[in-house]
């Protein structure tokens, strides 16, 4: 019922926020509830890592990279309400999550090669249809004019926490909570500081600080705001 309060399309939910706060959880959530199309900027990113990872891309060689991207397609599928993303045609949604991923995916998404490409399709994909996104750089980059954005963030510990129980969840008995930490530091600095489309809040995004929230809190607030704010 409530996917049908909006006809209009081009309507576009940005969610920008940190690693680990539980940005594709709200939106996934979201896209379901509205009848949204939701689209992971961040696993792009993790799939072009992973491609580089496995192929020795130099990350500092620009035709290198620029290469490499040529040589690189990603599409998105639904599966049980679930976004899943494939590399050339191979399944990639759990690989892209491992460390080995993690510990490279900030260095590759301040890329500025990288990020030209990825922004142009991600814009690609917003054009006709109706979509939630997130990512680091969606309501200050990617679209700048989303009718609802939102920031998210959460107390570090916290976060590594959720990240570290999602990994033993996934079979991963080898990394300790003492890394992920470490890892999360990393990619905060990392990501704040890039000279390409840095994370930061755009300045009508709604704060959305989920520390003590559950994933239902998080989204009856999500909910509530973007009623307010969507036309309908």
């Amino acid at each position: 019922m409530l996917a049908l309060l909006y006809m209009r399309k081009n309507l576009v939910i940005a969610i920008d926020g940190y690693s680990s706060c539980g940005k594709s959880t709200l939106a996934k959530a979201l896209a379901k509830k509205l009848g949204f199309i939701y689209i992971d900027s961040g696993s792009m990113y993790r799939a072009v890592t992973l491609f580089f990872i496995r192929n020795k891309v130099d990350i500092s060689d620009p035709e290198a990279v620029k290469d490499a991207l040529q040589h690189i397609e990603l599409n998105f599928h639904s599966r049980d309400y679930e976004s899943h993303i494939t590399l050339n045609g191979e399944e990639v949604s759990e690989e892209i999550r491992q460390m080995p991923v993690s510990e490279n995916v900030s260095e590759v998404s301040a890329n500025k090669i990288v990020r030209k490409e990825m922004v142009k399709q991600q814009q690609r994909m917003g054009k006709s249809k109706n979509i939630v996104m997130d990512g680091r750089d969606i309501g200050t980059t990617v679209f700048a004019d989303a009718q609802v954005k939102f920031f998210m963030t959460a107390d570090p510990k916290i976060r590594a926490e959720r990240r570290f129980k999602e990994l033993q969840s996934k079979g991963d008995t080898v990394t300790s909570l003492e890394d992920v930490f470490e890892n999360l530091a990393h990619r905060d600095y990392a990501d704040t500081t890039r000279a390409e489309s840095p994370l930061t809040r755009a300045e009508d995004a709604i704060i959305l600080d989920n520390t003590e929230l559950t994933q239902e809190e998080q989204l009856d607030f999500a909910l509530e705001q973007v009623h307010q704010h969507l036309p309908v």
